[in-house]
């Protein structure tokens, strides 16, 4: 299975800075060391045309050429650089490599990725370029055919599931009035982003949420989801900050929940034969540690899943 890594663009951000970048490249040791049979492939970087998609040219242009306002860069959390613009490019790009894989094998994933604060003309919460925002974009164009996503005519339908503790609202936002795009959201009723933007499913949960509630909120969002759209691939937000560890998160997900919680949307994706791209998304462990537990739990389930599609006779009919 394809895996998806640019953590040697390392961002230089101040001493004490808040957002633990070295994670990347624990992450991607950790595959290497542990699972041998993810074939680990540098991220290659998003094009202007394929950012363009989603984000407007002022707001590219800004990043690229580094003329970002200091109250921008603020609200994105990293001060601008060369490094911080290719980073950028290279977790949408990411993103966008697994998406490819996927639709070939079924299933591929990226260890960075899930920049779902990215609004189409602005960066925020440490996320430059919305990266599951532009992969939706580039699936339809792939799956409509050459000029298909451009015609007019109806787009093939994606499905965004955000289980990262934060609201995906700049995902929501670019979405909003897209009925291509079907975006669902689980997360921290009480956290950040403190004014939410309207995703077609918001599932808000309180401080402390345990295991059960979290898994039964999961299960009920599915089967809406199922009810209410039918899609032809699916972008999973895994993000390990649900984890009762993380400092961010503020919520009591242990371990054996998370690893449910993920077998749940691989198999919901399965049982369905819907290929499937997913990204990291958030992790802030009170020991770092915690976060490359709960991630690498997630990629080898992923692996498990991805012999499911190699082994099927016939993947894509269930």
């Amino acid at each position: 299975m394809d895996a998806f890594y640019a953590d040697q663009f390392v961002l230089p951000l101040p001493e004490g800075h808040r957002f633990p970048m070295v994670k990347y490249r624990m992450l991607r040791d950790l595959i290497a060391q542990e699972l041998p049979q993810a074939a680990l492939r540098e991220a290659p970087a998003a094009s202007d045309e394929q950012l363009l998609t989603v984000h407007s040219a002022e707001y590219v242009e800004a990043v690229a050429h580094g003329s970002l306002t200091p109250a921008a860069q603020r609200e994105i959390g990293f001060p601008w650089s060369e490094a911080m613009a290719e980073r950028a490019r290279r977790s949408v790009g990411g993103t966008l490599a697994a998406c490819r894989s996927a639709l070939q094998a079924g299933l591929a994933g990226s260890l960075a990725g899930g920049t779902h604060h990215s609004y189409a003309d602005k960066g925020s919460g440490f996320c430059v370029f919305n990266d599951v925002a532009v992969a939706a974009r580039l699936v339809q164009s792939l799956l409509a055919g050459e000029g298909g996503a451009h015609s007019g005519a109806v787009l093939p339908q994606i499905a965004v599931i955000d289980l990262d503790v934060h609201q995906g609202n700049g995902t929501a936002h670019i979405f909003r009035d897209d009925p291509s795009v079907f975006t669902l959201s689980l997360h921290g009723a009480r956290n950040f982003p403190f004014r939410k933007e309207a995703s077609d499913l918001d599932v808000e949960l309180p401080d402390g949420c345990s295991d059960e509630e979290y898994l039964r909120a999961l299960d009920s969002a599915l089967r809406t989801l199922e009810q209410r759209f039918a899609p032809a691939f699916v972008l999973y937000l895994a993000g390990a900050d649900p984890h009762e560890g993380d400092r961010l998160g503020r919520l009591a997900v242990t371990y054996e929940g998370l690893e449910a919680r993920d077998r749940r949307v691989f198999e919901w994706a399965w049982q369905r034969r819907v290929p499937m791209a997913f990204c990291m998304a958030g992790g802030y462990g009170k020991d770092i540690a915690t976060t490359l537990q709960a991630q690498l739990n997630t990629w080898r389930l992923a692996l498990e899943y991805h012999a499911r599609w190699q082994n099927a006779a016939d993947p894509y009919k269930p």
